[in-house]
């Protein structure tokens, strides 16, 4: 009977473990083409890009568009041999997740009728098969895994691709470029860090908090505003959801709205790419800094009382709220745990 082996020596720590993201080389992004599904991405001239078939006989689709809009795989160096029905057959299907791409094509006035696609693979291609191409001049690539209802007789599912691109320039400021929206937006508005910022909805809005360059907590709080005129300061509860939700944070489905104190609903979660938030803790308040050593360190329950005061709203030392892809959860023996946020840039 064999044994593992035994390291010699006292316990080491586990080694830390980074987002793909964030622990890549310089200069290097990774992307994931879901089954059925497409990304739009911008490159620059010498840039490389590396499609991977992650499972094996998934077809891929790419669609090289010029600056100007005009279709041309000679932006990647390539020739087109298909006509891009598979990434047709997407965007005309009821599949509500790539409404932000038809935005961002309609914004760059790409019509897929006017030039031809890049097939790549196909139903034999073994599992981990790459294809790469370079970038001759600047424009965006469209990459579509493209697939229908799977057929249970061919097990024919649509599976997923990686992109990876590695940028011929490095930019010297590390920051992400913000998707394109997944709607025609009403009010676009960019919360600066250590900053908070406060606007007025209507019911019906769609509201989309978006983290820019990821793992970046952010608290949320709202008021209904007929209460507000009237005096009534009563914010989002995250007890009363709790516990009419029964789950520790809402999620979209069954248990997605948030509430106040008087059980009204104030807002729902309609779509999360996350999954993992907080609404145990108050928002971080100068208390908390003043404790640890830092006086006067920026806070989030000082930024809300800064920006709420012109709604009349009164101050407090500490606010509840929901704060969005903070990790943080209570353990089996009670305690509350936090670690980084698992958000990548862009998650909303």
């Amino acid at each position: 009977m064999s044994f593992p082996e035994v390291v010699k020596g006292p316990p080491k720590p586990s080694g830390l473990y980074q987002p793909s993201v964030f622990s890549l080389p310089k200069g290097t992004e990774r992307y994931v083409v879901e089954g059925c599904g497409a990304i739009l991405i911008r490159v620059e001239t010498g840039d490389t890009v590396t499609v991977t078939n992650d499972e094996g006989g998934q077809p891929c689709e790419i669609v090289a568009v010029e600056d100007k809009g005009r279709i041309d795989a000679g932006v990647i160096g390539a020739a087109a041999n298909c006509d891009a029905e598979g990434l047709k057959a997407l965007l005309t299907s009821t599949d509500q997740s790539l409404r932000g791409l038809r935005l961002g094509m309609e914004a760059r006035g790409i019509d897929l009728a006017q030039g031809g696609a890049v097939r790549l693979f196909d139903a034999a291609t073994p599992a981990k098969t790459e294809e790469s191409f370079t970038a001759q001049r600047d424009g965006v690539v469209i990459i579509a895994a493209p697939g229908g209802i799977m057929d249970f007789e061919q097990q024919d599912t649509a599976t997923p691709l990686t992109v990876m691109v590695k940028r011929a320039v490095i930019k010297q400021v590390a920051r992400f470029e913000l998707p394109d929206p997944l709607a025609d937006p009403v009010l676009d508005l960019r919360i600066k860090s250590a900053t908070a910022e406060a606007y007025f909805v209507k019911a019906g809005d769609y509201i989309q908090v978006l983290d820019v360059d990821g793992r970046q907590c952010t608290d949320f709080q709202c008021f209904a505003a007929r209460k507000l005129d009237k005096g009534i300061e009563h914010a989002l509860d995250v007890t009363t959801t709790r516990t009419l939700m029964g789950h520790a944070y809402p999620m979209p489905g069954l248990h997605a709205k948030y509430y106040d104190q008087d059980m009204l609903p104030l807002v729902e979660v309609v779509q999360d790419t996350v999954g993992r938030h907080d609404a145990f803790a108050l928002a971080c308040a100068a208390k908390y800094y003043d404790d640890i050593g830092y006086p006067g360190h920026a806070n989030c329950s000082d930024n809300f009382n800064g920006v709420l005061a012109q709604h009349g709203v009164t101050p407090r030392a500490g606010w509840m709220a929901i704060n969005f892809f903070f990790n943080t959860g209570l353990d089996d023996h009670g305690v509350m745990y936090a670690d980084e946020p698992w958000t990548r840039p862009g998650d909303y």
